[in-house]
């Protein structure tokens, strides 16, 4: 069946523009995610990385850690997906991360939320309509603890440029 108003459906806009973030301004992103054994093996496949500390609860042990904690990078990429709808969901080109401090193991169970504050905002010099934004992000454990944290930077559009 043909939906009669699909010529005139308008996406809807999300995500914060330019104007919308201000220096100091805080942002506590949203309910969080429990990571699995299932989404470490699952990320160790699929980038390659066979390092037995993620994949070997005997060569972890071995090494003082109780269990084989999550891969890092996933917890990385955990914290910045938990950040991405109110910091950068917009669009504009991610610009990268800087000052990343991996600070206590995660394991299978914990369950990661993330909190940014901004840190830098300017206009962008070389590309009209579209500014710089730089915050600080941490991701904490369930029991309120500091796991990783780090500085990202995006391109991200002014609403003067729609």
């Amino acid at each position: 069946m043909v939906d009669p108003d699909f010529d005139t459906f308008v996406p809807a806009v999300k995500g914060n523009q330019f104007e919308d973030f201000t220096v100091d301004q805080e942002l506590t992103h949203h309910w969080g995610r429990t990571l699995t054994e299932s989404d470490n093996v699952v990320f160790c496949a699929a980038t390659c990385n066979w390092h037995p500390m993620y994949t070997n609860v005997e060569f972890a042990r071995a090494r003082g850690l109780s269990g084989t904690p999550l891969h890092p990078m996933l917890v990385l990429c955990t914290v910045v997906g938990l950040s991405v709808e109110d910091l950068s969901e917009f669009g504009g080109p991610f610009l990268g991360i800087e000052d990343c401090t991996f600070r206590t193991p995660v394991y299978p169970g914990d369950t990661l939320t993330a909190h940014s504050q901004v840190l830098d905002k300017r206009t962008s010099e070389s590309r009209p309509g579209v500014g710089i934004v730089t915050w600080h992000s941490e991701g904490r454990n369930q029991h309120g603890d500091v796991v990783v944290d780090f500085t990202r930077s995006n391109l991200v559009q002014s609403r003067s440029a729609l």
